[in-house]
């Protein structure tokens, strides 16, 4: 088990190697070998006994993330050119900034501090990404790392199908999720909730955070590898290591069992499909879902009171009649109500995991809620805007970019799609994996778009 501290320490100083090397883009290195394996990393450092060293391990990707973040604006040759997602990100910022500071809410100044942190750090983690200059960097290198993270994340997977036991059951997880965060072990295999399904059924999470997070991970891994393997004149051309890659990808969101991100899969696929011109795609695709729709007409017909096994959990997951889909409900009713109460908002801390680990939370299970309950309607827009914009701006650039720059577009442009149901069910931002990964790369986007000079470009900037 020590291998996933030693991995985390290790990449990060490699990392950190590059970075003062004058290889910015070296940071990639931590995001995606160490953040992969945080929560695992910090767990079994746990078990061995290093809870000491937990908070210096910790604070290992704030540390990079400003150093890096530093050394790109000491580096700036010129003043950059701003889009408008920049100013837009720029004012959530600022917006969550000013709710940190003010008296504003029930939460101490510290509390909200920490949950400005977990609120609006991946802002930071945009901007690192943003002031690199993406001609220095090697896009290929770094998406085949996350091939072979996707690889090994089915290895690991693997063995916990065949053994029947996840391995956050051996690495400390319940308790070192207790001692830093106060979070009770909970459900029939003493983790947590998500780690189980009506029927029986275990969901999995190989080493990260938890099956939700291993969902969002293999949306990052897919958007990463149909924009690794297709060329400007949209012919997908892929190698064995990008099957398996595929292939890997595909048995990590089964065994994820996670239902949002499930949906977001094919619907990445539906709509890569759709930018390409794959009529083959789209079409099976379409046939597929009137044939399942079909199939679950009949299910319900045939054993309307008579509903076991993965059968139960399809039907109570339409009717939103299984604790899963309650419990959304509930939060989601919670938050709305909270937000037409305090429409400028009740508060940084008031919501999400801080609120959750004092027992205090309003809302949740859904991104878009919590900002809007902690930051009011104008917060909430802001970041719903902020991710419109994106997928406005990918699709405006899709057809003008090329190489390296395409391939960026195209993976940021679908996971900001992939991202919007997993943003209804589930607090996105607090993994750190998916939360960097996203912005770090959106960040790398914002900065090809806006280089001087730029040939065929399209009338207008946004």
């Amino acid at each position: 088990m020590f291998i996933f501290p030693l991995v985390y320490i290790i990449s990060y100083f490699i990392a950190l190697k590059e970075v003062y090397k004058g290889n910015p883009a070296g940071i990639l290195v931590f995001l995606i070998f160490g953040l992969s394996i945080y929560t695992t990393a910090m767990s079994v450092a746990f078990m061995l006994g290093l809870k000491d060293l937990i908070p210096i391990f910790q604070v290992f990707k704030e540390v990079l993330v400003f150093s890096v973040l530093i050394l790109n604006i000491v580096s700036l040759r010129h003043r950059p050119r701003f889009h408008v997602i920049d100013y837009w990100i720029f004012a959530f910022l600022l917006l969550t900034v000013i709710y940190a500071i003010l008296p504003i809410g029930e939460q101490s100044f510290v509390n909200r501090l920490i949950a400005l942190k977990s609120l609006s750090f991946y802002i930071v983690v945009y901007f690192t990404g943003r002031l690199i200059d993406p001609r220095t960097i090697y896009v290929n290198k770094y998406f085949n790392y996350i091939l072979l993270l996707t690889i090994a994340t089915a290895a690991v997977l693997i063995v916990e199908v065949v053994m029947q036991q996840q391995l956050q059951t051996i690495t400390g997880y319940a308790e070192y999720n207790y001692y830093f965060f106060n979070f009770e072990p909970a459900g029939m295999f003493g983790l947590s909730t998500t780690f189980e399904s009506e029927g029986g059924y275990r969901r999995f999470a190989s080493f990260f955070g938890s099956p939700i997070e291993h969902g969002l991970a293999t949306l990052i891994a897919l958007s990463v590898i149909v924009a690794l393997y297709t060329r400007d004149d949209n012919k997908f051309k892929i190698n064995g290591i990008g099957i398996i890659a595929l292939l890997a990808s595909l048995l990590s969101i089964i065994f994820a069992f996670s239902r949002s991100p499930l949906v977001s899969y094919f619907l990445i696929i539906y709509v890569y499909a759709l930018l390409t011109k794959r009529k083959l795609i789209t079409n099976t695709i379409h046939i597929s879902l009137g044939i399942a729709a079909a199939y679950i007409i009949y299910l319900f017909v045939r054993f309307e009171n008579n509903n076991t096994g993965i059968m139960e959990v399809v039907m109570n997951t339409i009717d939103f009649s299984n604790p899963s889909s309650l419990g959304h409900i509930a939060q989601w009713a919670e938050g709305i109500v909270a937000m037409g109460e305090h429409p400028l908002g009740m508060g940084i801390g008031s919501s999400g995991r801080v609120a959750a680990s004092i027992s205090e939370n309003v809302g949740g299970e859904n991104q878009f809620i919590i900002i809007g309950v902690q930051t009011g309607i104008a917060g909430l827009l802001m970041y719903l805007s902020i991710f419109v914009l994106f997928i406005k701006s990918g699709l405006k650039w899709l057809p003008v970019l090329k190489g390296k720059e395409r391939k960026v577009c195209m993976a940021v442009l679908l996971m900001k799609v992939g991202f919007l149901i997993p943003l209804l069910t589930s607090e996105v931002e607090t993994s750190s994996y998916i939360s960097y990964m996203n912005w770090f790369l959106s960040g790398l986007f914002i900065s090809i778009i806006m280089q001087p000079k730029r040939p065929q470009l399209p009338v207008a900037y946004d």
